[in-house]
């Protein structure tokens, strides 16, 4: 039974690259570690961190909200990335 953690930075993944990612993420352990069997896919465990920025560094850079809303877009309230 795999249990699979995504640590990453709040603000960087709106709610339908966090589904894409779940659902990838458990194909792609049904295949390797399932050796393809369906009924493995009821054992597959992800599940994504989000950490505020603050909790992350790059070259001793932190970045910020603005530093990610701004490369990234901003996220509204629903989940959804507001366009630019």
């Amino acid at each position: 039974m795999p249990y699979i953690t995504i640590s990453t930075i709040r603000g960087i993944l709106d709610a339908a690259q966090k589904k894409t990612l779940l659902e990838r993420i458990t194909d792609v352990m049904v295949e390797v570690e399932g050796q393809g069997s369906p009924d493995f896919r009821r054992n597959v465990w992800v599940r994504i961190e989000e950490q505020e920025p603050s909790h992350w560094s790059l070259g001793g850079m932190q970045p910020t909200s603005e530093i990610i809303a701004s490369t990234f877009g901003a996220i509204g309230a629903d989940g959804v990335r507001v366009a630019r």
